[in-house]
């Protein structure tokens, strides 16, 4: 299982404005550092929790259906499946009918379920056989992601630009804060 960025957010859940006001910055020096360490960090939280933020497409390639009846999907909050591709062994593709399945946006995590007594059709191709296309995220716009999210950020942001070192004076080890992990306790997978 394989998941593949198509298309990142059209911007990010912190301005560079917020930034600037958040560590009383007023020049504009930084300011491509500053934009660097919100993506960063975006990207960081995003990977730790196992969510988009800002609305994305990805795809998430398989080789074999798993053996569950429904598909958990390893990313969310899910906004759609946009479609479902099986490759043959000539590298043809065949679309599976959206009718045969729907989105289960409400499970944690968000899951695709077959509707009825449908089959699922078994790719030809041994590896990558089948491909799940996703929108993801909380929304396309800044203010549809959590506000303790955006503050996360804000946070990692303020932390990574007082300490551009991982190591300080005496190998003092400069950790992520803990308000941060607290932030985003709310938004972790449980894992079994």
């Amino acid at each position: 299982m394989a998941l593949v960025l198509i298309a990142g957010p059209a911007l990010e859940p912190v301005s560079l404005d917020e930034v600037k006001v958040h560590l009383r910055i007023d020049h504009v020096d930084e300011d491509v550092l500053l934009a660097s360490l919100v993506t960063t960090a975006r990207i960081h939280l995003e990977t730790m929790l196992g969510l988009s933020f800002i609305t994305q497409q990805w795809k998430l390639v398989l080789d074999k259906w798993p053996d569950a009846i429904n598909i958990s999907l390893p990313l969310g909050p899910v906004q759609q499946i946009t479609g479902i591709a099986l490759y043959n062994t000539a590298d043809q593709v065949s679309v599976i009918d959206t009718s045969s399945y729907a989105l289960d946006a409400n499970s944690q995590p968000p899951r695709l379920v077959w509707r009825g007594d449908m089959l699922k059709p078994a790719p030809e191709r041994a590896y990558n056989g089948i491909e799940i296309s996703l929108t993801t995220g909380f929304g396309a716009n800044a203010p549809d992601v959590p506000l303790p999210l955006r503050q996360a950020i804000l946070l990692l942001v303020s932390h990574w630009y007082e300490n551009r070192e991982p190591v300080g004076l005496g190998n003092e080890i400069k950790e992520i804060p803990q308000m941060v992990t607290m932030l985003t306790n709310a938004y972790r997978r449980v894992r079994l």
